[in-house]
């Protein structure tokens, strides 16, 4: 049964340009390989981290969507846990789709909308 994932890996911050799309294009063909279909592929730059991993105090974020199989994501976690590069990855399995909640713009301190709407809360007191 074809299933949604998402993975967010960190790498190495002194990679290269070149080492990292070598690495996407690997994670990218092990994806499809496997039965995959990629949705989304996001490079989120060079983090601070939480703390060190492997004497490394910040990390490149990757962050992958895609749909697949569950022995998809076995080989896929197999091959980042043996590339020396991967500092540390997550998968996760969407339940359904999310969308972001809508925030409603909150009044400036010297918008006139809001000096009113104090001014009638005052009077009604």
């Amino acid at each position: 049964m074809i299933r949604k994932y998402e993975t967010i890996y960190i790498v190495k911050p002194d990679l290269a340009e070149e080492e990292l799309k070598a690495l996407t294009d690997k994670v990218q063909d092990v994806i499809a390989g496997n039965g995959g279909d990629l949705k989304r592929l996001e490079d989120w730059g060079v983090r601070k981290l939480a703390y060190a991993i492997k004497k490394f105090p910040r990390g490149r974020y990757v962050y992958l969507r895609y749909d697949g199989v569950e022995t998809l994501v076995a080989e896929l976690e197999r091959r980042l846990r043996l590339d020396d590069r991967i500092l540390r990855y997550l998968t996760v399995k969407i339940e359904k789709e999310t969308v972001a909640p809508v925030v409603a713009e909150l009044p400036e301190e010297g918008d006139e909308a809001a000096t009113e709407s104090d001014e009638t809360l005052e009077e009604s007191a």
